[in-house]
């Protein structure tokens, strides 16, 4: 039960670590899944941050652009106006008592 909650809150976070890694930089489907393991800590399939980078897309939230590397192409994503925005929104809905929930959760003791 313990990994499955954590899992889920995991999966509940990789659509804001998405936006927030591409708007820092344009990155490649393959890094973006590598940076998502780095921070949260689990592995990750192309199975389940591809559908997520192809639906923001969908929705405006990321542009994809191919460019070649190395003799083929390669897709890299990037923030739209709509992403950024939704971002600075999330970021100031957690400046709310939730940041400070937050804090408090994640402190060691």
């Amino acid at each position: 039960m313990g990994e499955e909650l954590i899992r889920s809150m995991i999966r509940g976070l990789n659509r804001l670590i998405i936006l927030w890694l591409l708007s820092k930089e344009a990155m490649t489907g393959y890094r973006v899944m590598k940076e998502l393991e780095r921070i949260t800590g689990q592995p990750l399939s192309p199975g389940i941050v591809y559908p997520l980078l192809y639906e923001l897309e969908e929705e405006n939230y990321l542009a994809g652009e191919w460019r070649r590397r190395g003799g083929r192409r390669v897709k890299y994503y990037s923030t739209t106006p709509k992403g950024r925005e939704t971002l600075r929104r999330l970021r100031e809905t957690i400046k709310t008592p939730l940041k400070e929930a937050l804090k408090e959760l994640l402190r060691e003791e």
